[in-house]
C-alpha cells in the first residue's frame, strides 16, 4: 500500500533512483514488501521499534519510530539533488513561476486552504475555488493578514476566533496525535489541527497549506545570516541545511491535520516546485533585505503585488496561540522560571486527557 502517489510512478522512482517525481510525496509499502518514503519525507511512515510491523501514524504502532526519508527498505535511495544553479534571476523567475503554475492544479473536490494571509497560503489558494479558513485570538496578526489579502484578492473568508477553552480541548489531541509535547511544536501543529477541524465540520476532507516556502525558497533570517544556527557559510548551503529538516516538520504538520479528519494537500512541496528551488543561489533566495525573492517575484503572477509583498510572522506567533498557550501554563502553575514550563503543562494536559 503507498500513500501520495501512485504505484507506477514510485516504482518509476525507485528504479530510476529519481528523487523528485512531479507531484506529491509517497510512503508505504512495495509489492515486494519493501518499505519505501520519499527524499522529504513529504508522507510520514513509522515502523516498530523492533521492525516488525509498520504504519501511517505513529498511534497505530506500540514503539513506533520514524521511518527514514529517502530509504527504500534498509537502503538510502533517494538523495536531495544538487543542481547548478540558474543562469540569472529571469532564468530562475520563469522556472519557478512555470513550476507553480503546475502544482497549482488542484482538485477543488472536498477541498479547503488554511488561509493565514501571507503569501505561501495566498499562492496556495490563487488558482483554486475552495473557501479560505483562518484561525488566530481576537487582535492577532493573522487574523488581520488574512482580512487584508482576502480583500485584496476579492475572497470571501472564514474567520475561527481561537479561545482559551479550545487550546485546553485541543493540546492532548494534538499531543496524541503528533507524539510531541514540546512548546514549539505544539505552538506550531495548534492553528493547522483547529483550521482542519473546523474544515472538515464545514463538509471538507482535504486541505490545502502552504508548507515548505520558507525552507526551499529562502524565509528564515538564519541563512543569511549564516550564524550559529547552521554550519554553512552560504545562502544556499545554508537552505540545503533547513529543506534537510523538512521530514521532522512535515511529520508534525501532516499528522496533526490528519487527526482532524482531513488529509493535507501541499503543492509548494510538489517535486517541480523542489527540482526549482534547488537551483537557486544567493540573492535569489534572500538577501538582508528581503526573503523568498524569487517566490515572491514569481508570486506576483499568482497574487496581487501587496499580497505577495506581505511579511508575516510565523503561525505559533502570527496567531497568538503560543501567547496564549505561554499564558495558560502560567495559570495553571507553570510558571516561566521553570525549565520548559509549557512542555510541563501540555504533559499535564495529556495526562489528565
Amino acid at each position: 500500500m503507498i500513500h501520495g502517489a501512485d504505484l507506477a510512478t514510485v516504482e518509476r522512482a525507485v528504479e530510476n533512483h529519481d528523487p523528485l517525481p512531479d507531484g506529491p510525496g509517497f510512503a508505504g509499502e512495495l509489492p515486494d514488501g519493501r518499505l519505501v518514503r520519499d527524499v522529504l519525507g513529504r508522507s510520514p511512515l513509522f515502523v516498530e521499534h523492533s521492525g516488525t510491523q509498520w504504519a501511517f501514524s505513529p498511534t497505530d504502532l506500540d514503539d513506533a519510530v520514524p521511518f527514514p526519508a529517502g530509504h527504500v527498505g534498509d537502503e538510502r535511495v533517494f538523495s536531495l539533488p544538487d543542481p547548478p544553479a540558474f543562469a540569472d534571476e529571469n532564468e530562475a523567475l520563469t522556472a519557478v513561476a512555470d513550476a507553480l503554475d503546475a502544482s497549482l492544479a488542484l482538485d477543488a473536490e472536498g477541498l479547503a486552504v488554511a488561509f493565514s494571509g501571507g503569501v505561501d497560503s495566498a499562492v496556495v489558494a490563487s488558482r483554486v475555488d475552495a473557501p479560505l479558513y483562518v484561525v488566530g485570538f481576537e487582535g492577532s496578526h493573522d487574523l488581520d493578514a488574512a482580512r487584508e489579502s482576502a480583500h485584496a484578492m476579492d475572497r470571501d473568508l472564514r474567520i475561527i476566533e481561537c479561545t482559551h477553552a479550545d487550546i485546553e480541548r485541543a493540546v492532548p489531541l494534538v499531543a496524541r496525535a503528533t507524539g510531541r509535547t514540546n512548546a514549539m511544536d505544539v505552538g506550531i501543529a495548534l492553528p493547522l489541527f483547529l483550521v482542519a477541524e473546523r474544515a472538515v465540520g464545514d463538509g471538507y476532507d482535504r486541505l490545502a497549506v502552504g508548507q515548505g516556502a520558507d525552507e526551499l525558497f529562502g524565509g528564515y533570517e538564519k541563512i543569511v545570516r549564516t550564524d550559529h544556527r547552521v554550519d554553512a557559510d552560504t545562502v544556499r548551503g545554508a537552505t540545503r541545511e533547513v529543506i534537510a529538516g523538512l521530514p521532522d516538520q512535515l511529520e508534525r504538520d501532516v499528522l496533526a491535520i490528519r487527526a482532524a479528519g482531513a488529509e493535507p494537500v501541499a503543492p509548494l512541496l510538489d517535486g517541480r516546485v523542489v527540482r526549482a528551488a534547488l537551483r537557486l543561489d544567493g540573492p535569489m533566495l534572500a538577501t538582508d533585505e528581503e526573503r523568498k525573492r524569487i517566490f515572491r517575484k514569481a508570486a506576483r503572477e499568482f497574487v496581487p503585488g501587496e499580497v505577495a509583498g506581505r511579511k508575516k510572522k510565523a503561525v505559533q506567533y502570527g496567531s497568538l496561540i503560543a501567547r496564549e498557550l505561554d499564558r495558560l501554563a502560567r495559570q495553571a502553575g507553570y510558571k516561566r522560571r521553570m525549565d520548559d514550563h509549557v512542555t510541563k503543562y501540555v504533559a499535564s494536559l495529556l495526562e489528565s486527557g
